[in-house]
């Protein structure tokens, strides 16, 4: 179907339809409605039906969407179909963790390198991925043509490593820096934010504790 502007809500929203729609026991119903779909998740069904118009035109009166071909649309429009390369920067323990997730594939992410500014650290491998030197960094980025870099460094360093990125042709960026990042309007960058998620539990714990 024809490409249509979609907000970062949105983009949010798809890939727990994606999961979802996933997890269906092999012998579930080959069509699954937007009424199905938001109740599962708990969502409102108006909302679920917009979302999915924007990026499949499968949807049937009263049959709703055939499960796989939903699912093989909404993978293509978030380009989980296509392996997406990435640099990471930072080989400290949460970067080498990353490494070692092998579930990225499911979502058309590789990450090809790791670099860090510990130097000996260079020409190691963490879970099969080599790390470098950070100087290395601008060779690697021209020669792969990567366009996506995952920042795992200490908040001090990471506008300094994001500014480094950009300047080597990256023109996305997921940041677990709990920092925030200057870019030009055409760079997009994605916080990963522990202490937002952190804080959203605590006072929904808060609540439910004190609600007794």
């Amino acid at each position: 179907m024809k490409p249509k502007e979609i907000s970062k809500s949105v983009l949010k929203r798809l890939p727990s339809y994606l999961t979802y729609l996933k997890s269906l026991p092999p012998d579930s119903p080959p069509n699954i409605s937007a009424t199905a779909l938001a109740a599962a998740l708990g969502m409102g069904e108006v909302q679920v039906r917009k979302d999915l118009a924007l990026v499949s035109d499968g949807g049937r009166p009263k049959v709703g969407y055939m499960r796989q071909s939903l699912i093989a649309d909404i993978e293509q429009f978030l380009g989980y179909d296509n392996t997406t390369e990435a640099v990471l920067i930072g080989a400290g323990k949460l970067g080498q963790a990353l490494l070692g997730y092998s579930g990225f594939a499911e979502y058309g992410l590789e990450i090809v390198a790791a670099f860090d500014a510990d130097e000996t650290l260079d020409g190691k491998t963490e879970s099969g991925k080599p790390i470098y030197a950070i100087s290395k960094l601008p060779q690697f980025c021209q020669e792969r043509k990567v366009l996506m870099g995952i920042i795992t460094v200490p908040a001090a360093a990471a506008q300094q490593v994001c500014d480094l990125l950009i300047a080597n042709g990256i023109k996305a960026v997921w940041t677990f820096a709990p920092a925030h990042l200057d870019v030009p309007p055409h760079i997009l960058v994605q916080y990963e934010n522990m202490a937002t998620s952190l804080a959203v539990l605590s006072v929904h714990l808060s609540a439910q504790i004190n609600g007794k």
